[in-house]
């Protein structure tokens, strides 16, 4: 009975592995060996009894499953006759330690504890949020509680990844009243300036908020600003200033478990209100309070957030009520004032259903919205200005006298930007009689199906489309790539659509979106990694050297999986910590770095190597990302000892987004490749083989200047 026991568990060790590869894609190499050459049990003991927890552990607790860890498994009363109640006990601790639920002592078989965590603590946002900040990543990388709020709130919330946390936080002396910055990249270009305040059960006056008034009023003049502030501070505010020169949105973030008075939120409109109009320094303010964090959390979660009831006013004269295919019509011309009194906008919660989130009140459209509302002369005609509004709800229920409405499970989803932004002129609003206040056309449908629900919200949202990305999906160029990749590569699968899923049938390894086709393309055939971060122009300027020429399907699969080797290989590859914080621009730094290798191997530096004749050295991707992790490393190196020679404050993420950082890299990968050559044993012959391509393989790069 126990070795038959004793090989059940060797297949339930080998069970986690495999899931934690097809369900988190990550995979425990190291772990799968210690499986083969000691066996479940002997393994388990040795991962148990070390000092300290294995990477492969904290790599699953920042991907929410600590259920797929070895700790998890032996809590199973299945495998009790196996491990001692000392094994089990340094189980448990551990597990409690990095916040996993136990129930009287046993394993919660939660598919993510993270969910538990949050939802089974009770006791308010404070209580949940407290619970979890005494998780080691929060207790051994900062500071307070002041601190590990904001971390978690990047960590938790806007999803950044531990190095990205640690990388944005600026709390400490001489932060200047800025707790972290974030600069996104990619498509949202977006600085997110945070000032967080942790507090439990009270009531915030407005000395928060004029702490971000100081904070945007000291970034007019960046380069005093970072003379007076701390070094972390300053490197954060040199990337924010480059991202600031290249038209990216700024939106301050005040960050709160407490509850604003009256008067503070009166100053809250106000200052929002001086923040916004300002010529010089445009930028959003956003209070995140309780509400806002549940609702965000969840959304990050991907759990359905709380149905909403609205009763809303109507005029019978200016209401139609019908139906079509078989489901309940109701159009509705309603006051803005009565827009304002919706539940869930706020907090998010009424957008729940809609495709595109708020895009604050900066960009262009909102602005314009923004201004029609305020302005008395235009208000009056705002209905003309305006598509309207589509909104679900399960029931829509007159009252006898057919003034109100009661509408159940609503939610908007065509028409997030518009309530948003009249929501946030909602003084200028309510103070306007009904006659000049303006008013919008709503339309209501009566659809309790969720599947048509996404549809519609689908459908309606992809004739407003807002970024080039969505333009580009049904071009002949993107239809063009689809085509051949597909009829090439039979289980592969090209997304070119916001939303789009790949079919069950097609595998994942040989998937891939347009997204990062093009950061690919841009970062191996043009030899431009520094461009990859930059979406907008991938999708507007670059659109056709980038996605016009015909590459080869073969090259295309190719280029992702040296992507997707990039990415399995992450965690374990030693590239420096400031790196790591930029993830979505150093992996393609590193893909560039290994096409360097190939070019500078056959003797080619001054050409490209066709991806598809690459392919065979994926054999040796471990080693040749050790190399390519090398090249990153020694040029930021480089480039730092420069900045700091000179006199200047330097930005990694602005580095990676730099020209310089390409010349850079091909230096040092030429000083790497010849040293390898130079100093390579027979054993290591075959690899540097693997790195030597034919002349003919090569091209010129495509121009992307």
């Amino acid at each position: 009975m126990g070795n038959d026991l004793e090989r059940l568990f060797d297949s339930a060790m080998m069970n986690i592995y495999h899931r934690a590869w097809e369900e988190v894609k990550y995979k425990a190499t190291r772990f799968h060996q210690m499986l083969c050459a000691h066996g479940g049990i002997e393994t388990a003991q040795l991962l148990l009894h070390s000092k300290n927890v294995s990477e492969g552990y904290v790599a699953l607790w920042d991907k929410k499953r600590l259920d797929l860890t070895v700790e998890a498994l032996i809590l199973n009363p299945s495998w009790h006759e196996l491990f001692s109640d000392a094994e089990r006990n340094i189980a448990r601790k551990r597990l409690k330690e990095y916040g996993y639920p136990l129930i009287e002592g046993v394993v919660s078989q939660s598919e993510d504890f993270h969910e538990q965590s949050t939802y089974n603590i009770g006791g308010g946002m404070y209580d949940k949020i407290a619970q979890e900040l005494k998780q080691p990543f929060y207790t051994q990388n900062f500071a307070n509680d002041g601190q590990r709020f904001v971390a978690w709130y990047l960590h938790r919330v806007l999803l950044l990844d531990m190095h990205e946390t640690r990388a944005a936080i600026t709390d400490g002396q001489n932060d200047k009243q800025i707790d972290a910055i974030v600069v996104e990249d990619g498509e949202d270009r977006r600085v997110r300036i945070i000032q967080g305040k942790f507090i439990k059960n009270a009531i915030i006056d407005a000395s928060p908020l004029r702490e971000v008034l100081s904070a945007w009023t000291r970034l007019k003049d960046i380069p005093k600003l970072q003379l007076e502030c701390s070094g972390k501070l300053a490197e954060r505010l040199e990337a924010m200033r480059e991202a600031i020169e290249d038209d990216y949105e700024v939106e301050f973030e005040l960050l709160t478990t407490g509850e604003l008075t009256e008067a503070a939120k009166t100053d809250f409109d106000a200052f929002k209100d001086t923040m916004s109009s300002d010529n010089g320094f445009e930028a959003g303010l956003t209070l995140v309070d309780s509400n806002l964090i549940e609702t965000r959390l969840l959304e990050a979660e991907q759990k359905d957030l709380p149905e909403l009831t609205a009763l809303l006013e109507i005029d019978t004269a200016k209401t139609l009520i019908t139906e079509e295919g078989g489901y309940k019509v109701i159009l509705s011309i309603i006051p803005l004032s009565q827009c304002i009194k919706l539940p869930g906008i706020a907090d998010g919660k009424l957008f729940r259903r809609n495709v595109r989130q708020s895009l604050g009140i900066n960009n262009k459209v909102n602005k314009a919205m923004r201004n029609s509302i305020v302005n008395p002369e235009k208000r009056p005609y705002f209905f003309f200005f305006h598509n309207g509004i589509t909104a679900l709800c399960s029931k829509a229920t007159l009252s006898e006298d057919k003034k109100k409405i009661t509408l159940q499970n609503i939610a908007v989803v065509n028409g997030c930007q518009s309530l948003s932004t009249i929501f946030s002129t909602s003084g200028k609003v309510a103070s306007s009689t009904e006659s000049k206040g303006g008013s919008i056309l709503f339309r209501f449908y009566e659809i309790p199906q969720l599947d048509l629900g996404e549809a519609i919200s689908i459908n309606t949202n992809s004739q407003s489309a807002v970024k080039p990305k969505d333009l580009r999906s049904n071009d002949k160029y993107m239809k063009g790539i689809k085509r051949r990749y597909e009829s090439a590569i039979t289980d592969g699968y090209f997304l070119t659509k916001r939303g789009e899923k790949r079919p069950a049938d097609k595998d994942d390894i040989k998937t891939l979106d347009s997204s990062e086709y093009g950061k690919m393309v841009v970062s191996w055939m043009c030899q431009r990694p520094n461009l990859a971060s930059n979406e907008k122009k991938l999708f507007d300027e670059l659109y056709k050297t980038v996605f016009h020429p015909e590459l080869e399907p073969e090259s295309i699969l190719t280029l992702n999986l040296w992507l997707k080797e990039i990415d399995k290989h992450w965690e374990k590859l030693d590239i420096n910590e400031v790196v790591k914080a930029v993830k979505g621009s150093a992996r393609f730094h590193l893909l560039f770095a290994i096409s360097q290798m190939f070019s500078h191997a056959s003797n080619q530096s001054d050409k490209v190597a066709q991806p598809s004749a690459s392919k065979s050295a994926l054999q040796y991707s471990g080693i040749i990302l050790g190399h390519a992790k090398g090249c990153l490393n020694q040029a930021l190196q480089h480039a730092n000892a420069q900045s700091q020679a000179a006199g200047r404050i330097f930005s990694p993420q602005n580095w990676l987004k730099g020209k310089s950082s390409v010349s850079d890299e091909q230096l040092v990968a030429a000083t790497i490749v010849t040293i390898v050559q130079n100093m390579a044993t027979p054993e290591q012959k075959p690899f540097i083989d693997c790195l030597k391509i034919s002349p003919d393989k090569f091209s010129f790069r495509w121009s992307a200047d």
